[in-house]
């Protein structure tokens, strides 16, 4: 039996599915009963900062949504902005969140910088 060759579609859902999978850990994180001031400050800045990868979390889902406005540019059957117009909006409420993000911890530490 020969297995049939995954699709784009098909290699996308299974992205997203790991992508859920990493985002109800850390949610579970955040739920935890003896998560202190500091620990949250600093995971809110570790989802839009991310010292490992370059950019953090928001602004790689601002890049991702980014992407797909403009291919919808690309791809819109009369050029309106019907679908790219909403998906720059949700790009840049995007980086309005992880900004958010970043005044959060910045107000649950006192002197606003990492401990």
């Amino acid at each position: 039996m020969t297995a049939r060759p995954r699709t784009r579609l098909d290699r996308v859902r299974a992205s997203a599915g790991i992508a859920q999978l990493a985002l109800q850990q850390i949610e579970d994180e955040l739920g935890a009963d003896d998560l202190d001031l500091l620990e949250l400050a600093a995971i809110l800045r570790e989802l839009q900062e991310d010292a490992e990868t370059p950019g953090g979390l928001f602004p790689a889902l601002a890049q991702l949504v980014s992407t797909a406005a403009r291919t919808a540019e690309h791809l819109e059957p009369d050029h309106d902005g019907d679908a790219s117009c909403p998906l720059h909006e949700a790009a840049a409420l995007l980086d309005d969140a992880g900004q958010r993000l970043t005044w959060a911890a910045r107000a649950l530490t006192r002197d606003g910088e990492p401990q």
